[in-house]
């Protein structure tokens, strides 16, 4: 092919547009936590505790928060293990964050009096109950809802304030791709969850100018004991529907979560298939960067096709576990007739 100053000057933008987008998307420069006080709930297992290993190898003092003392202190000497400086402080604390508010702020507040103002707060403390709507106990959609939305409210709420006055800090969401949209079997569930997501966008309008970073976490399934309890009351539907995207380790979302919080990036997931479901389900969320929203612009009308796919084949699926069962039902029912008329 001819070398033309067109060729040429196509070629000279697009590699221009590739830097920019690598200065401007990839390239933000990372706030430090060294010596920051970093506060995790959920921290004694699964996403949470990787997390803390990871703020402890920053350099971090570390407080993780959850209901097991015996797996808090277990997270406590792990970070020990892996300590980067003389004078770091590792603590953890036994507390029901979903309970009284002022009872949460009082714990907090003596947390920060033995390792600083709280930089970073990361809510990972969370629970998966499956099941179809009206199958789910009342108790437990409660249960949903006090743990996964109202835990992270109390101890967001305590910190808020303090991080505006500062003009500083980072606040950290831990949502789910079920706050993308709505999937058989995970009503209650993504009720709690789509909660945390309309409470990250909030916040992160309101506190932006005021110098405090949210992060919305969108972790796809993730090998942790959570999701081990979760499988026990998916219907099969469920199973088949989510168990196409495989499972992602908790140590690989942590890093994820950490790097864009650190980089005050609003969504964080990790996947090329994640991405895809947020840019399709979180059109209206605020993406960080020109080039990654003209991204967007040029690819969702298209991909619009792929969200209508999707839906068509997840309801393929619905309906054939549901000839299935009612083949499996007529069976057991004829098999039952026939037991009673040998009698």
């Amino acid at each position: 092919m001819e070398l033309t100053w067109e060729v040429v000057f196509c070629l000279a933008i697009a590699i221009l547009t590739h830097i920019l987008i690598f200065i401007f998307v990839m390239g933000k420069r990372p706030k430090s936590i060294v010596g920051r006080h970093v506060v995790i709930t959920g921290g004694s297992k699964g996403i949470g505790l990787c997390l803390a290993v990871e703020c402890a190898m920053k350099g971090a003092n570390v407080t993780v928060i959850a209901r097991d003392e015996k797996m808090l202190s277990g997270a406590v000497a792990l970070m020990e293990v892996i300590r980067q400086r003389p004078e770091q402080k590792f603590q953890y604390r036994s507390l029901d964050i979903a309970g009284d508010y002022e009872q949460v702020a009082h714990v907090l507040g003596e947390l920060e009096e033995s390792a600083g103002n709280i930089y970073a707060l990361i809510n990972c403390a969370g629970l998966a109950i499956c099941g179809l709507f009206e199958e789910v106990a009342v108790a437990d959609v409660h249960k949903l809802m006090n743990i996964n939305f109202f835990g992270s409210y109390n101890c967001t709420r305590y910190v808020l304030p303090k991080m505006k006055k500062a003009r500083e800090g980072i606040i950290v969401l831990t949502s789910s791709q079920a706050a993308l949209f709505g999937i058989y079997g995970y009503g209650p569930y993504s009720a709690s969850k789509y909660a945390l997501r309309a409470m990250a966008e909030t916040i992160a309008m309101e506190s932006r100018v005021h110098g405090v970073s949210v992060t919305l976490a969108l972790p796809c399934d993730t090998n942790t004991p959570g999701f081990e309890q979760e499988e026990k009351s998916k219907p099969r539907e469920t199973k088949i529907i989510s168990g196409g995207g495989g499972l992602i380790e908790p140590e690989v979302m942590a890093k994820a979560i950490l790097k864009d919080a650190l980089q005050g990036n609003f969504i964080s997931t990790v996947g090329a298939e994640s991405w895809l479901l947020t840019m399709l389900g979180g059109a209206l969320m605020p993406w960080d960067g020109f080039f990654t929203n003209l991204l967007h612009a040029l690819v969702i009308g298209p991909v619009r096709l792929f969200g209508y796919g999707l839906h068509k084949y997840f309801n393929s699926i619905i309906r054939k576990c549901a000839r299935e069962d009612d083949t499996a039902k007529t069976a057991a029912t004829d098999e039952a007739d026939v037991k009673v008329g040998g009698q």
